[in-house]
């Protein structure tokens, strides 16, 4: 059985007591370990396939903290390094009513970026294995380099490589930078996910159809097309399948796209997808796949945070019902 690495940033989330309250005007928060590639490492763990973190954090409290927490959750930390250079990424969230963010971020830089890909092993990876990562460390950085290297490997071990790009305008200097980083990455991914809201921003194409089209780019042999409470759709090159989301009440909606991929990642791992058959896989298993990613992004917004708001499998299955 394969195992999922995730590489990326990890961080502290910090969370408002208060909602629909502006970032300037809250007054206390809440922390939370999070960092999109972290949240899909122990959404993975969670559910019971073996998942690594491949970062770089603080020697401080929160460097402490976030390795107590993947620990818990059951995340590999051995590919966590630990350095005095910077500090461990922060990120101030600001909750609207209904759930939304808005995010102010720490970091100039923060240790992530500082993972260089002489600390990259590919000796690490093997067939059947799983890369996960997304664009908020794809900054011109150390970071960056250890991504290509990464990626390099687990595809050479015969391993897949999946990509959200998790669009973070706030953490680039330029839009455009954010986009041509985006486009750098996307061949040299089996699976993308996009979101309804960064498609058209990465594509630069109004009509949705073609702008999936699009993505099919390089190695992509999936695109999964999530559109929040409204589920989501998988396309494989000349198919479309459809699934419909989840009604929950929602508190936070940090983290639920990755909780929706990582429930995804999760069953590709049970169902020992690869390079060669991971089309073959996800047509034959779309239906039960897309719906235990949808029930796991929709039960991870009903907490606060995103790994600490991960549900159980118990939880996953009762509503799926």
């Amino acid at each position: 059985m394969g195992k999922l690495f995730s590489i990326g940033e990890v961080l502290i989330d910090f969370i408002p007591h208060e909602k629909g309250v502006a970032l300037k005007d809250v007054v206390s928060f809440e922390r939370a370990p999070g960092g999109a590639p972290a949240n899909v490492a122990a959404a993975v763990a969670k559910y019971g396939q073996k998942s690594a973190m491949i970062s770089k954090l603080g020697k401080d409290a929160f460097g402490d903290f976030l390795v107590e927490k993947l620990e818990e959750a059951g995340v590999e930390t051995d590919k966590i390094y630990r350095t005095e250079e910077a500090n461990t990424a922060l990120a101030f969230v600001s909750l609207k009513e209904n759930g939304e963010r808005d995010f102010s971020f720490y970091r100039n830089p923060s240790a992530d970026l500082l993972l260089d890909e002489e600390e990259v092993h590919s000796a690490w990876f093997e067939a059947g294995d799983l890369l996960h990562f997304c664009s908020v460390d794809l900054v011109e950085s150390p970071m960056k380099q250890a991504h290509k290297k990464a990626i390099a490997a687990v595809s050479e071990a015969g391993g897949l490589v999946s990509f959200d790009p998790n669009v973070r305008l706030p953490l680039w200097k330029r839009a455009e930078d954010c986009r041509s980083a985006i486009l750098e990455f996307l061949p040299l991914a089996d699976i993308v996910k996009v979101s309804d809201e960064e498609l058209e921003f990465i594509t630069g194409i109004k009509d949705e159809g073609k702008a999936i089209q699009s993505l099919f780019v390089g190695k992509v042999k999936a695109v999964v097309y999530t559109k929040g409470a409204d589920g989501a759709d998988l396309y494989l090159k000349g198919d479309k399948f459809e699934s419909s989301g989840f009604s929950v009440e929602p508190v936070d909606t940090t983290g639920a796209g990755d909780a929706f991929i990582g429930g995804l990642l999760y069953q590709l791992l049970e169902l020992q997808a690869n390079p060669g058959n991971v089309e073959e896989v996800l047509q034959n298993h779309q239906a039960n796949i897309l719906q235990f990613a949808n029930a796991s992004g929709a039960l991870t917004t009903t907490g606060k945070g995103a790994i600490s708001a991960l549900p159980t499998l118990e939880q996953i299955r009762a509503l799926i019902g």
